[in-house]
């Protein structure tokens, strides 16, 4: 009788450490945090993700919150939150706002961009150029013109403030990377860094690879980028996500879905405007065939 008890004893506490482990390992996975939120769609949880980043009393965090919005294209609530960010103290969100508001062609938000080119962090008027260029608006000229003569045509002089890192090599040549690659895993960071990073990582150009692909509709590009979402570098996975995003394959939401409970609060983020992009899409072809 008293081997049956010890017996017991010992398959309890087996079945209890079982338990146990098991719990962590979900926990750690993010797998406890989906299970609380199974009663919240897809949807809810995204905007959650979203909506606190873009609110932050963090710049940094505002940044990527306003950033992903340009993965939204006809999203009414992600328009009215870019063009929020048109108006932040920081001159970074403002230039996430614009470079959103130019990736979702938000053409009933040209006025704005068009008084944001007269920024005076010229950061904050390319970008907002750069917007206005995508949607065929006239504006964006006013700035490059601006650049290379150093006046506007109006004749009104180009601020000091602007002009100045046009005088700085190193600062000029942040800024020309971070404009002309468009996805900026490195904003903020120092030249030197920067070079250093896409020197000795292979990650940059693999997120360029990711990007290309979004307008690929070989089946195979599809595979690949769900495969890329796998990588171990943070940058690529958001390059991924924002590609498959491009795509607009509600086929591909399930494989991405998991990717809102990521270690990494961009790839997060990524995948929550990823996830609210391809559900918008589900619900205008159910509108569609009804």
């Amino acid at each position: 009788m008293s081997d049956v008890r010890i017996s017991g004893s010992v398959v309890f506490a087996q079945a209890s450490f079982v338990a146990v482990s098991l719990f962590v390992f979900l926990f750690a996975t993010g797998a406890y945090c989906r299970a609380e939120t199974s009663a919240e769609t897809s949807k809810e949880v995204a905007w959650k993700l979203i909506l606190p980043a873009a609110h932050s009393g963090s710049s940094e965090k505002r940044v990527l919150g306003i950033r992903v919005l340009g993965l939204l294209p006809g999203n009414q609530k992600a328009i009215e939150l870019a063009e929020g960010g048109l108006l932040d103290s920081k001159a970074e969100v403002r230039a996430a706002a614009a470079t959103a508001l130019g990736q979702m062609h938000s053409t009933a938000s040209i006025p704005k961009l068009q008084h944001a080119i007269s920024d005076r962090e010229i950061a904050v008027a390319l970008s907002a150029a750069r917007a206005l260029h995508e949607m065929k608006d006239k504006s964006a000229y006013e700035v490059y013109y601006a650049i290379l003569a150093g006046k506007r045509k109006s004749g009104d002089g180009f601020l000091a403030e602007q002009t100045a890192i046009l005088h700085e090599p190193k600062k000029l040549e942040v800024l020309a990377f971070e404009q002309g690659i468009g996805f900026v895993p490195f904003a903020g960071m120092g030249w030197d860094a920067v070079r250093d990073i896409l020197k000795n990582d292979p990650s940059p150009v693999q997120a360029a690879a990711a990007t290309m692909l979004a307008s690929d509709p070989d089946p195979a590009s599809a595979t690949a980028l769900v495969n890329a979402a796998h990588s171990k570098r943070w940058v690529v996975r958001v390059a991924v996500l924002e590609a498959i995003a491009k795509r607009g394959d509600p086929a591909l939401l399930v494989e991405i879905e998991a990717y809102m409970y990521d270690p990494k609060e961009e790839v997060r983020l990524a995948a929550a405007a990823a996830v609210l992009h391809l559900l918008d899409i589900v619900e205008a072809q159910g509108k569609k065939a009804n």
